[in-house]
Formats: C-alpha cells, sequence, structure tokens
C-alpha cells in the first residue's frame, strides 16, 4: 500500500485503538509507532522520556526549530463501544482520542518525508504520559532532548462538541493550571462508646471540604477562575465498634494561570492550619497530577490562525480558557508555542466518556495545518 494512502493512518490509529497502554506503561505503543514510522526517512528516531520517541526532520543546526507534539497514552476506562478495532485490554482504552494524536503526527511525518525542510529542523514528539502529568516532565528532563531548544512549539487536541473540522485557539491562557491536594488526618482512635476518648477526624474533614467550596470563582471569564472538585474521601475502618481516627480527602483545584493556583494553595494550606488548630488533629499534605497552565504565546497563536485561515478552515477564537489541563503547558512555560484544539463534532461523547471514539476525519486535515505551520515558520 503506498505511503501516500490517507487510509493507512486510519489502520494506524485504529490498531493504537485496539493494544491502548496506560501512562508511563506505552512501551508496545512506541514500538508499533516506531514502526510505522520508520519508512518516513526520519534523520534521527530516538526514544525519549523513557516511552516516547523523537522524529527529527532536517540537519541544518542554523535556522528555525520547530517541535510538534501528541500524546501516547490511554486511560483506566472500560470501553463499550464493540466496534470491529474496540480495545483488547480489559479496562484500558484511548477515550481521549490520544490515537488520533498519534496518528496526526505520523500523516505529519510522511508529508515532512516528502518536503526537505530547507532551514533549520522540525522535531515530532511523541509524547507518553500526558493523562497523569509526567510525560512532559520526563521528555524535558531527558539527555536526549536536551540540546533541542526549540523557538515554537505546537500541539493539538480534538474537541468533541465542536463543529468537525474547525480550529478553536485563543493567546494567553488556553488550559489552567491543574493540581490534585491530598490531604490526610490523623486522630485517635476509640470505642466507639466512647467517642470522647478518642480523636476523629470526620467532622474536621467536613468542615474542610465544605469551607473550600467557599474559596470556588466558577465564572470561566474570570481572571480569579478557581474550581474546587472533591474527588476522594476515606475514613476510618468498617469496624463498628471503632470511632475512626485516619481519614483523607483528596481536591483536584483548577485555575486561569500559575500564579492564581499559587494563591489558592496558599488559601487552602492556612485554612486547613486555622480548622485543626487545637483539635489534636495532625495533618500532612501532597500532591500529585500537577499541569502547569497552557500559554499561548501571541505570535504563536497568530501562525495557528493565519495557516488555519490560509488553508480555508473555519476558526474561532475562544473568549476563556478551557477546564480541562494539559501537560503541554509544561512546555509553553519554557518555550514559545500553542496548543490549539479541532472540532471532532458537535453530537459526539465526550472526552474520558466510556463511548468515546476518535473521529478518524480529522487526521488529514490536522496534519496538514501543522504542515502549514512549519512551512510558515521555516520559510
Amino acid at each position: 500500500m503506498p505511503v501516500d494512502n490517507p487510509d493507512i493512518f486510519v489502520d494506524f490509529r485504529r490498531e493504537l485503538h485496539r493494544f491502548p497502554e496506560i501512562s508511563c506503561q506505552e512501551f508496545g505503543t512506541q514500538e508499533r509507532i516506531a514502526a510505522f514510522v520508520s519508512r518516513f526517512t526520519p534523520v534521527n528516531l530516538t526514544k525519549v522520556g523513557n516511552t516516547g520517541l523523537l522524529l527529527q526532520y532536517g540537519e541544518e543546526q542554523n535556522g528555525p526549530v520547530t517541535l510538534i507534539r501528541a500524546d501516547i497514552d490511554a486511560l483506566p476506562i472500560r470501553e463499550v463501544n464493540d466496534f470491529s478495532y474496540k480495545s483488547q485490554y480489559e479496562g484500558v482504552s484511548h477515550k481521549c482520542g490520544h490515537d488520533g494524536h498519534t496518528a496526526i503526527l505520523a500523516r505529519l511525518a510522511s508529508h515532512l518525508a516528502d518536503k526537505s525542510i530547507q532551514k533549520g529542523r522540525v522535531y515530532l514528539l511523541f509524547q507518553p504520559a500526558e493523562e497523569n502529568g509526567k510525560g512532559a516532565e520526563a521528555v524535558l528532563n531527558d539527555p536526549n532532548f536536551a540540546g533541542i531548544r526549540p523557538d515554537r512549539v505546537y500541539a493539538l487536541h480534538n474537541l468533541p462538541g465542536y463543529q468537525q473540522g474547525v480550529i478553536v485557539c485563543k493567546p494567553g491562557d488556553f488550559t489552567p493550571a491543574v493540581k490534585s491536594l491530598i490531604v490526610t488526618f490523623k486522630g485517635k482512635v476509640s470505642h466507639s462508646a466512647e467517642p470522647e476518648k478518642g480523636i476523629n477526624p470526620a467532622y474536621l474533614m467536613a468542615y474542610f471540604t465544605l469551607t473550600s467550596k467557599e474559596l470556588e470563582n466558577i465564572d470561566p471569564n474570570s481572571d480569579d477562575f478557581a474550581l474546587l472538585t472533591p474527588i476522594y474521601a476515606t475514613l476510618g475502618e468498617k469496624s463498628y465498634g471503632i470511632s475512626a481516627g485516619y481519614g483523607e480527602v483528596h481536591l483536584t483545584l483548577r485555575t486561569r494561570n500559575n500564579e492564581r493556583m499559587e494563591a489558592l494553595t496558599n488559601q487552602l494550606l492556612t485554612t486547613l492550619s486555622n480548622l485543626c488548630e487545637g483539635t489534636g488533629i495532625t495533618i500532612e499534605t501532597a500532591y500529585t497530577e500537577a499541569f502547569f497552565a497552557n500559554q499561548n504565546h501571541p505570535d504563536a497563536f497568530e501562525q495557528v490562525k493565519n495557516s488555519a485561515l490560509k488553508l480555508g478552515y473555519a476558526f474561532i477564537e475562544k473568549q476563556e480558557p478551557f477546564k480541562w489541563g494539559e501537560d503541554f503547558g509544561l512546555f509553553t512555560q519554557k518555550y514559545k508555542g500553542a496548543m490549539f484544539g479541532i472540532g471532532a463534532g458537535e453530537n459526539t461523547p465526550a472526552l474520558h466518556n466510556d463511548d468515546y471514539d476518535f473521529n478518524d476525519n480529522l487526521i488529514e486535515p490536522a496534519a496538514r495545518l501543522f504542515l502549514a505551520i512549519i512551512e510558515s515558520h521555516h520559510s
């Protein structure tokens, strides 16, 4: 089958869909990608971030350096779809479209194989572990990435609920800062008939959860936007003669930018300290799955917009950021760049839903948009 046949990229996407792997476990995915894209003759094909891959096109050391990134990991969600390429792994499936993002980047590689890069270099990054926020950091800390120093970085995400093929972007905040706070409460167990002889953290946990709600500002247009979502809580044991002495509350925090996240975190910790004072309960805090806000540089935004319009694509300049986190934000903290969205269809299941599937009609137009961005930057 010829390389320029778009059907092979749909087949590749569906192969990835059949064999999904969660964050930090994408070893088979890495092998499948490497085997598929090697035919597109990159200058270098390098493992990066443990389970990711980096392709290089162009060898000129002087000139622009562009990085295009796609994420490759799946989610721990059981698939309910029953099509021929459904997930073969119980409890794991591609419910965010990273299989499609990977296919888009593979299609872009095929275009770059046909168009030699005369000025500078282009890198295509198949990044692992986006869903848990560890992949971007792993890539940036990898010695194989250290010497690249791109002056432009780009990525996309498919967007259910938007017209198929429409490009959605905005300058500045595109996706929020996100992190999860884990609070442990340590009191003292006692007989449930004599709770006064112990220290039960149940009421303090409840007060903290209710008080955290008061710190919210759910207006997405506000610079002070803050969303605090209770995720998990546990208390004691299922032993009805024991008054609990231990509990946990997990919250996910979202703000428009990193500065607001720091302020919100400080507010929460102060609230927690005040509530615990004099109770005899000790607390410990930890953070997990942290995502930096994705900041679109105005010049990179203009490149996305102008390239989309040049191709005749519909374009929406979004007024407020999306509310989901994206670890590409770590790249835009270090380098000028932009993330944009491409509409997946107005009546399609939402991201992270068990009946979601990527729209294969997006592979070709998205790859061509990336190609147009590269050409505008390397002309």
